[in-house]
């Protein structure tokens, strides 16, 4: 990025903000962080002086932006609409969407994202729109870790349809340097990619696959019917010690999230990596998290 490039990163202190403002950081690239709680920001020992807006506050979000290149929204992306109204007329976008967008569920969380990204590609701005599957690797996150949890305190893993469905997830340190690509690039209008793993595999595998990573023994997968996990999870979501799971979750386990990377590789040079090496960071990493 060139010297006159002003990225300014809202959600800054979020999973993905922070993990992008670490990487420019370390890097001595400058950015702009755009957050709305200034000591969540500080928690993340990051030493740059942030810009304070809610994006509920039009006014506020205009004068954060002011004199940006570049915006990289990692919030919901339902507030596209407030971010391209408040950013400069020429500046460039990266948003963050989802996967959840194509879940045959009714589901709030994927409506407002198809929502961001109509009001996006409608508006002419240049920019991509990033839809990633499953993040793990990130610092906090509680997909993996959650997991692993489950596992220890567990005699046997319930899995809808003997887990046969099929997840792609992406390693946290993919999605950054896809983000990064995206600002080195210049696209000529809106654009929308998904971002996930380099394949396919079936729910069960990425269990047992958790397993071996966090050092547990093999699980014994035990298979139900859908609608027995949906109305444990409806029942258990308030027993002490074990992670919360709803029945949303276990909803979205039974369809599969396979999509195809080569758009991703193709437009950004980004191979994701594989699951095995990309669990074997998250546990080195993190391994205070551990159950």
């Amino acid at each position: 990025m060139s010297d006159r490039v002003q990225v300014h990163i809202i959600g800054a202190s979020g999973r993905t903000g922070a993990a992008l403002c670490r990487a420019l950081h370390a890097d001595d690239l400058p950015f702009v962080p755009v957050v709305r709680d200034a000591a969540k920001w500080q928690a993340h020992a990051i030493d740059v002086a942030p810009r304070m807006a809610d994006l509920a506050n039009a006014a506020a979000l205009h004068t954060a932006l002011h004199g940006a290149t570049h915006v990289v929204c990692c919030a919901h992306a339902r507030f596209a609409a407030a971010v391209i109204a408040a950013a400069p007329a020429d500046a460039r976008f990266v948003f963050l969407g989802s996967t959840r967008k194509f879940t045959r569920w009714p589901d709030a969380h994927a409506t407002g994202v198809l929502e961001g990204e109509a009001v996006f590609l409608a508006s002419r701005r240049s920019g991509v729109m990033l839809h990633p599957t499953m993040i793990y690797g990130a610092e906090g996150e509680d997909n993996v870790q959650r997991l692993a949890t489950l596992l220890r305190r567990l005699p046997f893993v319930p899995l809808p349809a003997r887990g046969k469905a099929l997840v792609q997830p992406v390693h946290q340190d993919d999605l950054v340097m896809v983000i990064r690509r995206t600002l080195a690039r210049e696209w000529v209008g809106p654009q929308a990619i998904v971002v996930a793993g380099p394949k396919a595999t079936s729910y069960a595998d990425f269990v047992r696959a958790v397993a071996v990573a966090a050092g547990l023994p093999p699980p014994r997968l035990v298979s139900f019917p859908g609608w027995v996990l949906i109305a444990a999870a409806t029942l258990l979501q308030h027993m002490p010690l074990l992670p919360r799971v709803t029945p949303a979750e276990v909803r979205r386990l039974m369809e599969d999230k396979a999509f195809d990377i080569m758009p991703m590789i193709a437009a950004l040079g980004v191979p994701p990596m594989p699951l095995e090496e990309g669990l074997r960071r998250t546990f080195l990493a993190t391994p205070q998290h551990l159950p």
